[in-house]
């Protein structure tokens, strides 16, 4: 009987396709009303990087031979992601969330997903299924992450990345390209950028506090203007990155007249790291990290965060990460800002 069981289970969480198509069609009737799960009372859930989040997901009665199947909508390009399946004996991880993430299972009706060390990629809506013959019924929910947004280019000017070479320039600052929502909301908070740059969906963007000549001109309103979706390989822009807060981390400045290279063996020789772009920007935001010193960080540039404005750190009335470029690597006028990961 236990090997009867055990067959039928493996059947049950037979494995899917790699990922389907998450998009109901046209005229397609709204979801029947749900009578096995219970509505999410709050469908948001927000927390930081590095913690543990719980999505909830509780049945309110067990159907006979039913699944409960969690996946993730993917931003960049619109499909469903598999993260578990679970008939409520057994259950299967799928996908590269598999390590991080277990079913709370607190009592037999709880199907709610875990993710321990919560990372950037995280971010976004999950969709918890249950799967019941006819009856399926599923409900939504969303992970948010509490971060920022900011425009990033490279060494050798603007409009040089194409669509990975941004996404890659994004990962290698401790970041990501960031979601239209979030490039939204930091528009609402006050990112005002001139320069287009390629956000995660393959769309292209640049948000506008205050129109003006150069962008756009001044009878255009303000908001986050596009361009649409664009050739990932051939066309070329900068990028908008999205970083946040990591737990247990720490920015911090050290003095000195250091070239480059010095800059990073000061760092370690601390048992830090030179800081990337993200870290800054993130002890900028979280930690209100507030200093008027030029300092080097990983991709060569030279920057400094401001809380407070003042007409000695650079004149400008609004407070932000200001940057200096990139400087010959050689120079011996800055200090240097250093990362301590937990």
């Amino acid at each position: 009987m236990h090997q009867l069981l055990l067959l039928s289970s493996l059947w049950l969480l037979a494995a899917p396709p790699a990922s389907t198509i998450f998009q109901r069609p046209t005229g397609s009737p709204a979801p029947p009303h749900l009578q096995y799960l219970l509505e999410p009372l709050h469908t948001a859930v927000h927390t930081q990087r590095g913690a543990t989040a719980t999505l909830p997901c509780v049945l309110r009665a067990l159907p006979r031979n039913y699944r409960v199947k969690w996946s993730k909508v993917e931003p960049a390009n619109y499909r469903e992601s598999i993260i578990i399946i679970t008939n409520g004996l057994y259950h299967k991880n799928y996908g590269p969330l598999s390590p991080r993430v277990r079913l709370r299972h607190s009592h037999r009706y709880d199907a709610s997903l875990t993710i321990t060390d919560v990372a950037l990629e995280d971010e976004g809506r999950y969709r918890c299924q249950l799967v019941n013959g006819l009856e399926d019924e599923s409900v939504s929910l969303t992970l948010h992450l509490e971060g920022i947004v900011f425009p990033y280019q490279p060494s050798n000017g603007r409009y040089k990345f194409n669509y990975h070479e941004a996404k890659r320039a994004c990962e290698q600052q401790d970041s990501r390209l960031a979601t239209y929502q979030q490039l939204y909301k930091a528009w609402t908070e006050g990112l005002d950028w001139c320069n287009a740059g390629w956000i995660l969906d393959g769309t292209v963007h640049y948000p506008i506090i205050n129109s003006r000549e150069p962008c756009g001109g001044r009878l255009l309103l303000p908001g986050v203007r596009t361009y649409g979706a664009r050739d990932k390989q051939k066309d070329r822009f900068d990028a908008f990155c999205f970083t946040s807060a990591l737990q247990g981390s720490q920015v911090y400045f050290i003095r000195g007249h250091l070239n480059f290279k010095e800059a990073g063996q000061a760092c370690r020789n601390n048992g830090a790291a030179i800081a990337k772009v993200g870290q800054l920007y993130s002890a900028w935001k979280f930690s209100q990290l507030d200093r008027c010193d030029g300092g080097w960080l990983a991709d060569g540039s030279v920057r400094y965060p401001i809380t407070t404005p003042r007409e000695r750190c650079g004149g400008l009335p609004d407070p932000g990460v200001r940057s200096f470029g990139f400087p010959s690597k050689e120079l011996r006028t800055y200090g240097t800002y250093c990362f301590a990961g937990k």
